[in-house]
């Protein structure tokens, strides 16, 4: 196995880099033989919303899933938190060849209230307990809910759980060791999973200064999705039948960049998150962290969030000695240009060039 001497300058943090390598994992130097990398250094980035195991064409094979990883690994992505997959890929867990993968078992919702095929669908809401019991048991540390969706009755988004089996379903899954994470596009069920002790919101497009001290005040995290937001005018247009569903739809678009600034503002924990797997193809986070920095973060603090703070939040190694080896490195200073994140001119993953 090949060993590394890493120098050069983290441009998430502005430190320098110094890194030695021997079988895999980064250790006290310095080491005989070792190959010489300079550059910018990162440990790679953490797309924090993703679906491996799901196509726009639907649930795909572990062959399949496995390319999705590689294509996210090319793009510098060396870990992922799996936001629910119709796909058991337990098997492509802690495979030194892959990016580092959490895992959040599968969605759970409401008949008629999400994806077809895509979750656990639920016909009665008393039963999400024992359903998060279950996504405790397959999942890898996370579990997903789906906390709105339109309502054809009512022809627009609304809440998919009642108030007190939000609360008994998120204890359950804290007394597993488990954290807890919601779809929310709209506003109405926010208060609700905010108040049960959720400990994260995806998208989050309607954000309220309310909700928003909410989440800072108990260390919520906010993963915005915001390459896949630019698909709600498309998801308005569609819904020629919900008026008003599409009507908020473009209201939430179109407040979508000022709310996450708010939130950012606020203090809440933000991350970078493509949501690859639907409507958005695997291996964009580049676009991610640059929209991160359209909606107030600097490119320094952008990089910063989408790959050490997300590490931290997510209970990933670092650096340290002992710790897999991975790592990222850039010819030029991403944080004076943002294009060069697309480009990476080494990725590694347990001590192996990529």
């Amino acid at each position: 196995m090949t060993a590394w001497h890493i120098t050069g300058t983290d441009p998430a943090r502005s430190v320098p880099v110094d890194l030695w390598v021997a079988d895999g994992v980064f250790v006290d130097g310095p080491v005989a033989d070792a190959v010489p990398i300079d550059g910018w250094v990162l440990p790679g980035f953490v797309d924090a919303h993703c679906h491996v195991g799901y196509s726009a064409q639907g649930a795909v094979d572990l062959d399949e899933a496995q390319n999705q990883l590689r294509l996210n690994l090319s793009a510098g992505v060396t870990a992922i938190r799996d936001c629910g997959s119709p796909v058991d890929t337990r098997s492509l867990t802690g495979r030194p060849d892959l990016p580092l993968l959490v895992r959040a078992g599968r969605h759970i919702a409401r008949p008629k209230r999400y994806i077809r095929d895509l979750g656990v669908d639920l016909e009665d809401p008393a039963d999400l307990v024992a359903e998060v019991g279950r996504q405790v048991a397959y999942g890898g540390g996370w579990v997903k809910l789906v906390g709105d969706w339109i309502d054809r009755d009512l022809g627009d988004l609304a809440p998919l759980w009642p108030a007190e089996v939000l609360t008994e379903a998120i204890a359950l899954a804290h007394a597993g060791g488990a954290r807890v994470t919601a779809h929310v596009f709209g506003e109405d069920a926010l208060p609700d999973l905010l108040a049960a002790g959720i400990d994260c919101i995806e998208h989050g497009t309607g954000l309220t200064d309310e909700t928003i001290a909410v989440m800072a005040e108990n260390g919520v995290h906010l993963v915005p999705t915001l390459i896949n937001i630019e698909n709600f005018p498309s998801f308005a247009d569609a819904a020629t039948r919900f008026p008003a569903y599409a009507k908020h739809m473009r209201d939430l678009y179109a407040r979508g960049d000022e709310t996450v600034g708010h939130a950012i503002e606020a203090g809440v924990p933000v991350h970078a998150g493509t949501d690859a797997g639907g409507f958005i193809a695997h291996g964009r986070i580049a676009d991610e962290v640059v929209s991160l920095v359209r909606v107030g973060l600097t490119p320094a603090q952008a990089m910063d969030a989408a790959s050490w703070q997300a590490r931290e939040w997510l209970d990933l190694p670092g650096w340290e000695s002992g710790a897999r080896a991975d790592l990222v490195v850039y010819a030029a200073d991403p944080a004076a240009d943002l294009g060069v994140l697309g480009s990476p001119s080494l990725v590694m993953t347990s001590g192996e060039a990529r």
